[in-house]
């Protein structure tokens, strides 16, 4: 069935700033957009930043109050943030740290309807700039995609921070990154619809959308290599600044405004193994990139650019990479849970599962034979 493509969209945060030490102004960023702020803190860094935040409005007109984030994003757990911000008058909600305390926040203040500024302290996923948050059940499945009508009003994020965590977080960030580029040429050939204000009408992806794709894959290819030798040694360098701004930047504008398609239909599809549960989303995301090249018949200077872009900067090429036995069943469970994605719609073929199947054994062999050949271990 041909898709309406009459009609294009465009969304994006409203405002993004980075650099070393921003982190240290929150206050006066944060008043910019009202005086009671409620803080949604990633737990790692609560008990830090509650008490530097009493520092940083010890002389301030606005007012805070904080709440630790921990576990899984659920709607209880939305509904303990909302219930602890109401009676408070809260006009801005904020969030520091990863993609699960952000997730946390935009609903928050959807729901609330208050300004919301986002964090982020490490450069893992692309969240921080979208209007999206993923939610989880109670036992940890993903089970709801849900889509807000607005997108952060501002994106704080500190690359003296980011540059701080450990370097596996930016390299997930950039294997979730390299997806941006190819899974938007899928919606654009299919015309398949990206998530700007999906609840309204499908849009396909702009001219602009789809530069910024291209420009994340050039980017991580230029610079990836280089920024994870950076952030292991917590050096806030040009190449870890551009891969940071590739990750949360880049990549947050790609996705939202050109879509996603089997990259992450496969790669969010290993979480349905316990050992897919032990890999960061990017990771197995990096690997749906190979299985995406395989499914879709890239050519092998391409295929080959990838593989050796994922195994310098240490993303997944084979299940060995994953610790996934290759086995029927595996394969057979990763291959029907990812057929729940509505995402295998921007896709240009029609895929079963047994093909899915045999895109997965195809895109394991394109790995380890490359991996045989360079010697790489």
């Amino acid at each position: 069935m041909r898709r309406n493509t009459n009609y294009r969209a465009w969304g994006s945060v409203g405002h993004y700033i980075q650099g070393p030490g921003l982190l240290e102004e929150i206050e006066s960023y944060a008043s910019e957009f009202g005086q009671a702020h409620f803080y949604i803190i990633d737990v790692f860094f609560y008990d830090e930043w509650k008490e530097k935040l009493k520092a940083l409005y010890r002389n301030s007109k606005s007012t805070f109050s904080c709440r630790v984030y921990e576990g899984e994003i659920t709607h209880r757990k939305i509904a303990e943030f909302q219930k602890q911000a109401v009676g408070t008058e809260i006009d801005t909600v904020i969030a520091i740290g990863g993609g699960k305390s952000i997730d946390a926040a935009k609903v928050t203040a959807a729901r609330m309807d208050c300004a919301l500024l986002i964090c982020p302290t490490i450069a893992s996923t692309d969240a921080p700039t979208s209007a999206m948050s993923i939610l989880y059940s109670e036992d940890g499945k993903m089970n709801e995609i849900m889509l807000h009508k607005r997108n952060p009003d501002l994106v704080l994020a500190d690359s003296r921070i980011i540059a701080q965590a450990p370097a596996r977080f930016l390299t997930a960030g950039m294997g979730d990154a390299l997806s941006t580029y190819f899974e938007g040429l899928s919606n654009i050939q299919s015309g398949h619809e990206n998530y700007v204000w999906c609840d309204k009408k499908p849009f396909v992806s702009t001219v602009s959308g789809r530069a910024i794709a291209k420009c994340c894959y050039e980017t991580l290819i230029r610079d990836g290599y280089a920024a994870k030798l950076a952030c292991e040694r917590h050096l806030c360098v040009p190449a870890l600044e551009n891969i940071i701004e590739c990750n949360i930047l880049m990549s947050g504008l790609g996705f939202e405004n050109v879509g996603c398609s089997i990259a992450h239909a496969i790669g969010n599809a290993i979480t349905v193994l316990p050992e897919g549960e032990n890999l960061m989303h990017g990771e197995r995301v990096g690997f749906g990139v190979i299985c995406q090249l395989a499914a879709e018949h890239y050519d092998t200077k391409t295929l080959e650019e990838v593989l050796n872009f994922c195994i310098m900067i240490g993303i997944p090429v084979c299940f060995e990479d994953m610790s996934i036995e290759l086995t029927e069943e595996n394969l057979q469970q990763i291959a029907e849970e990812s057929l729940e994605a509505d995402s295998w719609q921007a896709c240009s073929r029609t895929c079963q599962k047994e093909d899915i199947v045999q895109i997965m054994k195809i895109a394991d062999a394109f790995g380890c034979d490359y991996k045989k050949k360079h010697a790489v271990k």
